[in-house]
């Protein structure tokens, strides 16, 4: 090709570049509850590196209250002006979804960082030199025992960066359940994830357990996290986009493209079934879904107690609402594919979690495996595959969430020599010895158990009639029996808190801070309105049901 050939094909191609590049759209209004709680994260960097060290930590709870407030104020604004119902619509050139689903679980994400957030900022617990401290390293950079942390901890130094990253993990976490493509729900994955990884390190005690816990939980959510991505690559391959309607449409067979390239792999029906196996390995390792649940009793267990209260309730209710969205919009016409390999997992989850729950001596860990049986009993749920699966999916993550940061904040208070107390041996007879908080937390494990008048059993009754009605009755005895073995773990704990004696050497429960005490508090009475009340909000979920598409 001579000269002027190519200067006339460069010419002609760059003759109107401009009108060929759409301007993007951006709705602000809807995006309101992500750009406020992103633009706190950004505030609280710069807090972080500006303001004085003695005025950080007022700052950033300050700010970081206010932020999540203020999101869930305008959560509420988009639900009241019709968009969790009649104008369900996609924004951000289609990547977010704000309909019923979305903004449900953006609300409970926001409330349990409400919550998380005072138990972060929870100054009466411990002390070290004399000085009132929280839960995370005086001084995230220097190793254990060494003298840069003694000088640091004798300083009064205190890791304020935590409230900043707890708000980039919730901005991540609302963006989740409402990703409406496959690379948005990949960079939320990510923006939400790290975080953790960093959190789950900072622990003012036991920091080599901590740092272990994080390692571990890095490195595995590094394999979910490719294996996704895999799978995001392997369905963009299948449908030529990484929308999730066009992904439903070519999965029903109602889009074929006209690219002679793209028509070869498009329809591949290989493609589909390994991309959609893979994606919901990444979605399930966020879960904790057996056999993606190995790091959730050692994570748990090693990080602060604060944060592991924060990840059990917000981290699960993220991953299920990504779960339902992907399986409910994107492959309801694979129903048939997906439906009998879930059916094993949840039945692996809660059989594993409930029988190995029973074997545990830490309370941190017992809660853990706890959580893994609870994902098998949403799960249910998410099985029936019908808008009574979807709304008491939602219902039950709501109570759940409240249950689990209120029981890891009573779980702070008991607390010996060595910090907070978890091995169950400690806690015999405590409720001799601190009747009031033994009975809030026995209130916490009967929800846990479903016992009824509780917020746990109204869950559990909602997601196995969904699952009776979808047609999964076998699922449901499982899970009653799973359940009931649960409890006797559940009631061995209540048992040994009020029936054995007090040991001579045993715990101290702390009086903490109106901080911590309005975060069980809040709990206590969530769980007993949604037991004995739970209609209003089973109603509220209903209405909240059902996916833009």
């Amino acid at each position: 090709m001579n000269a002027n050939a190519v200067h006339s094909l460069w010419t002609s191609a760059a003759a109107d570049p401009i009108s060929k590049i759409p301007s993007p759209t951006i709705e602000y209004a809807q995006l309101a509850p992500v750009m406020i709680v992103i633009g706190a994260a950004v505030i609280g960097i710069v807090v972080e590196a500006f303001a004085p060290r003695r005025a950080r930590y007022h700052i950033q709870l300050w700010l970081t209250v206010v932020a999540l407030g203020a999101a869930f104020a305008s959560v509420v604004a988009l639900a009241v002006g019709g968009y969790a119902t009649t104008k369900q619509t996609s924004v951000a050139m289609g990547a977010l979804a704000v309909d019923g689903p979305a903004l449900f679980l953006q609300g409970v994400i926001l409330l349990s960082g409400v919550l998380a957030a005072f138990t972060f900022a929870e100054r009466r617990l411990d002390r070290a030199h004399g000085k009132r401290v929280d839960s995370f390293v005086a001084q995230a950079g220097a190793v254990p025992g060494s003298e840069a942390e003694q000088a640091a901890v004798k300083a009064g130094f205190a890791t304020t960066e935590v409230f900043p990253l707890m708000l980039f993990a919730v901005g991540g976490m609302i963006v989740f359940p409402a990703a409406n493509d496959l690379l948005t729900l990949f960079i939320a994955l990510e923006v939400f994830s790290l975080p953790l990884y960093l959190m789950c390190a900072l622990a003012r005690r036991r920091r080599l357990m901590s740092q272990e816990s994080a390692v571990k939980y890095f490195l595995l959510g590094a394999f979910s996290s490719a294996f996704l991505l895999f799978g995001i690559a392997l369905l963009y391959g299948y449908s030529g986009s990484v929308s999730y309607a066009v992904i439903a449409d070519v999965v029903d067979g109602t889009l074929i493209s006209n690219d002679p390239v793209l028509a070869q792999t498009m329809g591949n029906d290989a493609l589909l079934l390994i991309g959609m196996a893979l994606v919901l390995m990444g979605l399930l390792f966020k879960v904790g879904a057996v056999p993606f649940h190995m790091w959730t009793p050692d994570v748990y267990q090693g990080a602060p107690t604060p944060v592991t209260g924060f990840m059990a309730a917000a981290t699960k209710v993220a991953a299920f609402g990504a779960l339902l969205r992907l399986l409910y919009v994107v492959l309801p016409g694979m129903r048939w594919d997906w439906r009998p390999v879930m059916w094993g997992v949840a039945i692996a989850t809660m059989v594993v979690g409930a029988i190995v729950a029973v074997t545990q001596t830490d309370v941190k860990r017992l809660l853990a495996y706890s959580s893994v049986a609870h994902a098998g009993f949403i799960l249910a749920g998410v099985i029936a595959a019908t808008p009574a699966g979807v709304s008491s999916v939602l219902f039950y993550l709501a109570a759940y969430s409240f249950v689990t940061i209120g029981a890891f904040a009573v779980v702070t208070l008991v607390r010996d020599a060595g910090g907070e107390a978890t091995h169950l041996s400690k806690w015999a007879g405590l409720g001799r010895r601190s009747p009031l908080v033994a009975a809030v937390f026995a209130v916490f494990l009967l929800a846990f158990a479903g016992i009824p008048l509780t917020s746990g059993f109204s869950g559990k009754f909602a997601v196995f009639s969904a699952a009776a009605e979808g047609g999964a009755g076998a699922l449901v005895i499982i899970g009653v029996l799973s359940s009931a073995v649960a409890a006797f773990f559940y009631v061995r704990v209540i048992v040994l808190m009020f029936f054995s004696e007090p040991r001579a050497d045993g715990p101290t429960v702390t009086v903490p801070s109106p901080l911590t005490m309005s975060v069980i508090g809040v709990g206590v009475v969530v769980t007993v309105v949604l037991g004995v009340a739970p209609q209003y909000f089973l109603d509220l979920a209903g209405q909240a049901s059902v996916f833009v598409r």
